[in-house]
């Protein structure tokens, strides 16, 4: 499994961050886009010098920190870039690949975070390509994916409604994204174990291996 998707925030709290951005400014989301990627993005963003767009960056890094499931699968050195993005009928972003550097980190992991109501928009669904197809997303409000950057990606166009997500990346520790699935899924399985069977020495073996590894494979 090289993505995760899990629930973050409740409809409430999702209205807690809708109601801080709605009068706030918004720009062009073309001026965040690659020169190859930018006529294909039609959305708009509120602004980068935005104290409001800081202040839901630290809101949800924390949260996702907090999450177990995240953590582990993302082992991140650091959420660098953190955008919230307003999608409105006709709008959406065509094809395209994530930048591997930024001025602000390595992009090895890629996420959305859907803010709205997805009874209040149609279409905007998040789409992923893998070696064979691609995955298709819907996302609920509250509902949170993340997945390699290093993938084709695409938001199809919302026929109605609006839809505001909030968008960022993630370097991680590990550079590698077979080794992130590999440690994940260590890591997934002896917490699992102990929480089934409680702590044993074997258990300790295998957090120890998983420890020395990570310790090993990361940057």
């Amino acid at each position: 499994m090289n993505h995760i998707k899990l629930q973050l925030f409740n409809p409430v709290q999702c209205q807690a961050i809708l109601d801080k951005v709605k009068n706030d400014e918004w720009n062009d989301g073309k001026t965040t886009a690659g020169a190859q990627a930018r006529n294909g993005k039609i959305n708009e963003q509120i602004a980068h010098s935005s104290p409001i767009r800081a202040e839901i960056q630290n809101h949800v890094q924390q949260a996702m920190w907090a999450n177990p499931a995240i953590k582990s699968f993302c082992v991140p050195r650091k959420l660098h870039r953190f955008l919230i993005s307003r999608t409105k009928a006709g709008g959406g972003y065509e094809s395209h690949v994530d930048n591997a550097y930024m001025s602000s980190g390595r992009s090895d992991l890629s996420f959305t975070l859907c803010l709205s109501d997805h009874d209040s928009f149609t279409g905007g669904s998040l789409e992923v390509d893998t070696l064979m197809d691609s995955l298709e997303w819907e996302l609920k409000q509250g509902e949170i994916v993340i997945y390699p950057s290093s993938t084709m990606h695409r938001v199809n166009k919302v026929t109605n409604g609006e839809r505001i997500v909030c968008v960022g990346w993630i370097e991680s520790y590990l550079k590698n994204e077979g080794d992130r699935v590999t440690l994940f899924q260590l890591d997934t399985g002896a917490r699992g174990l102990l929480a089934k069977y409680g702590r044993s020495e074997e258990l300790d073996l295998v957090f120890l291996a998983y420890t020395n590894l990570l310790r090993s494979l990361g940057t």
